[in-house]
């Protein structure tokens, strides 16, 4: 039988601003995704009815099948988005799907909505049928406002409530170290600590070829929930304080609503002689240092 497997890569937010809100209660957003190699892993494969299993990866050191770690019913997103796109298709919803999850979960980069993207181009892939584009990331949109970007899997610069992408100029090769202090930050709740006012957009227009020239411009802009997150788990203050003290890291910062932050490294050697040291000073951190996809 065939089966077909795919990445669905770490989303970072390199900078955040909120601009404003809509009367819906969205926030409008002003932001630069980037995708890493590194990432949870779905698998599908041809089966006579519809089935998910999860796996957590995440601890490398305890890799278990743990059933209360993420439902596999209804409310997990990937279940959402093989019903939804088999409605599209029109075709019966038949699929053993398998979600390998290596990403902490409420964490700020995409897990969620990038394992919704894997699983919209695996499954297509798998029943030989396509939506036309404007229609799968029209659905991909009612799966959430980040899950039309993880589709493209590539940079891009966002706006609106996440629907309005336009691919990034190129940025340069970089290498990235994320670090999440295993403590789930609840986005909703960050919104809602945040500050209510609201910065200008400063969308990334210009290609830059050199790493430091793209992070100096990275250092004139923020995440403007990074103090919110903080002030709800301290031990984000923490990780970003941390990145401080490592050799070699360009620009920090946190991504999404937290709680993982991210540093970045002109090179996966000089990222990875990061994480090592990471990892010494605090083993129960969860790291990984990878490089973002161009």
């Amino acid at each position: 039988m065939e089966k077909i497997q795919i990445t669905a890569p770490a989303k970072v937010n390199l900078y955040l601003h909120v601009v404003g809100k809509r009367q819906d209660g969205y926030h409008l957003l002003d932001s630069l995704f980037v995708f890493t190699e590194f990432g949870d892993v779905i698998s599908v494969e041809e089966s006579d009815s519809f089935s998910l299993e999860v796996i957590n990866s995440i601890n490398k050191n305890n890799i278990t099948k743990d059933e209360t770690f993420l439902s596999n019913g209804p409310d997990n997103i990937v279940y959402k988005a093989a019903f939804a796109l088999a409605n599209k298709l029109n075709v019966e919803c038949k699929a053993k799907i398998v979600l390998e999850k290596k990403l902490p979960l409420a964490s700020g980069i995409g897990g969620g909505s990038t394992d919704a993207g894997a699983t919209l181009i695996a499954l297509q892939k798998l029943w030989k049928k396509e939506l036309e584009k404007e229609e799968l990331m029209k659905l991909a949109l009612e799966l959430g406002a980040d899950v039309p970007s993880c589709i493209e899997k590539k940079p891009v610069q966002v706006s609106g409530i996440g629907e309005v992408l336009e691919v990034a100029k190129k940025i340069p090769n970089m290498s990235i170290l994320l670090v999440n202090p295993n403590k789930p930050v609840s986005t909703p709740l960050v919104f809602k600590t945040r500050k209510p006012v609201f910065s200008k957009p400063m969308p990334l227009t210009m290609a830059y070829s050199s790493v430091f020239e793209f992070v100096n411009q990275l250092k004139l802009r923020h995440n403007d929930l990074e103090n919110a997150a903080c002030e709800l788990e301290p031990s984000v203050r923490e990780v970003l304080n941390y990145f401080d003290k490592t050799e070699n890291c360009l620009f920090r910062a946190m991504s999404g609503s937290g709680g993982t932050c991210f540093g970045i490294y002109k090179d996966i050697e000089t990222a990875n002689l990061a994480k090592e040291r990471v990892c010494k000073a605090h083993p129960h951190w969860w790291v990984e240092a990878t490089n973002i996809l161009q």
